[in-house]
């Protein structure tokens, strides 16, 4: 049997060149870590600017005269709040409420968006998505070939990349055209890492011109290593580890992301949830003692870890996992099969780390 092909960003040749030690993930040959390593990557988007190469995630645009309608009834968020130029966070549900992914909807005009979806379900949602579109006077286009993304986050990184931009940049939770180092971008202030930033689109062409600028300028290259420990840091979710289609938004602690008034697809679902509880409740947690716990590692007395691993900036061992609601409250102590060992650890507040928590 052939291994088959595995897919490469615009980038793949400069992250050769920048040292990058290259893995699969999610059918693409991607960079998990630079020569300087996890750590030195994660310091630098947490005290300066560093930069992901994102393009294996997914776009898809809905245009027409429904757009609005169309995504109302598939997204779990209030789509109609959205303003031209707003991003919004929201969950693609199926009808028992259950998480086909998670997602960012940018709002280009009155009747055209763009959602971000997570590479492993780009495929799927947007044939779930045509699906749904039957009897809206809506498009539902794959666009993912149009776009490589680059993701550039840090205190600095704003300033960084509007050195190299023709007008200031949207603000946070706001997406807007902008010409980058000479280049048409879709700028939105929007990221995976708790900390300011901004995400760029450009078309793939244009993608490694604006990374060695933004290297030459100082903004580190970072992989997938870093993404995971500063995304967990501040408790943001990973689909296929802390969501999948048998957990719903409540259980999940997403929400606040869910407009159950919307009738969105599984709508009723989760509202029931909200009502009634769910059995278990999506936690973040940190060691009390030595270990590091895993995705799959069990929790004594029901439950398990989804993510785990180990904090460069708190210097602990942090994660989250799914444990039994009564179980769900900051304060409660957790034992964690570590390996064949029970390891101490305790539900925490989340984000787990904040600027005030550093050192």
């Amino acid at each position: 049997m052939s291994t088959p092909t595995l897919k490469r960003t615009p980038l793949f040749d400069a992250h050769v060149a920048a040292g990058a030690k290259l893995v699969a993930f999610t059918g693409w040959e991607m960079p998990v870590q630079y020569t300087e390593g996890i750590r030195a990557e994660h310091e630098a988007v947490r005290d300066r600017a560093g930069v992901f190469d994102v393009s294996h995630m997914g776009e898809v645009q809905c245009s027409g005269p429904d757009a609005e309608a169309f995504l109302q009834h598939v997204l779990s968020n209030d789509v109609a709040r959205m303003a031209i130029g707003g991003a919004q966070y929201s969950m693609l549900c199926n009808h028992d409420g259950g998480l086909l992914d998670d997602l960012f909807t940018y709002r280009l005009a009155a009747d055209r968006f763009l959602t971000v979806t997570n590479a492993a379900n780009h495929d799927s949602d947007v044939a779930w998505m045509r699906e749904q579109a039957a009897g809206h006077d809506v498009q539902v286009e794959d666009v993912a070939g149009a776009y490589a993304m680059l993701a550039v986050q840090g205190p600095r990184a704003r300033e960084i990349v509007e050195q190299i931009a023709d007008s200031p940049l949207p603000a946070r939770m706001q997406a807007a055209r902008r010409i980058i180092l000479g280049r048409e971008a879709l700028v939105c202030g929007t990221g995976y890492t708790g900390e300011d930033g901004v995400e760029l689109l450009l078309a793939p062409a244009d993608a490694p011109a604006v990374w060695e600028e933004l290297l030459r300028r100082g903004v580190v290259p970072c992989g997938l290593a870093a993404r995971d420990t500063l995304r967990l840091e501040v408790c943001y979710p990973l689909y296929g580890n802390d969501l999948s289609p048998d957990r719903n938004p409540i259980e999940a602690d997403l929400g606040w992301a869910c407009k159950e008034d919307t009738a969105f697809i599984g709508s009723e679902a989760v509202r029931r949830a909200r009502e009634e509880g769910t059995a278990e409740k999506l936690v973040a947690f940190k060691m009390t003692g030595p270990g590091i716990a895993r995705q799959g590692n069990p929790v004594a007395g029901g439950g398990e870890v989804t993510s785990g691993t180990m904090s460069p900036s708190l210097g602990i061992g942090i994660g989250m996992a799914y444990v039994p609601a009564e179980r769900a409250t900051v304060g409660q102590d957790l034992e964690i099969d570590v390996r064949g060992k029970l390891r101490s650890a305790v539900v925490a507040a989340k984000p787990l780390y904040t600027k005030e928590t550093d050192g």
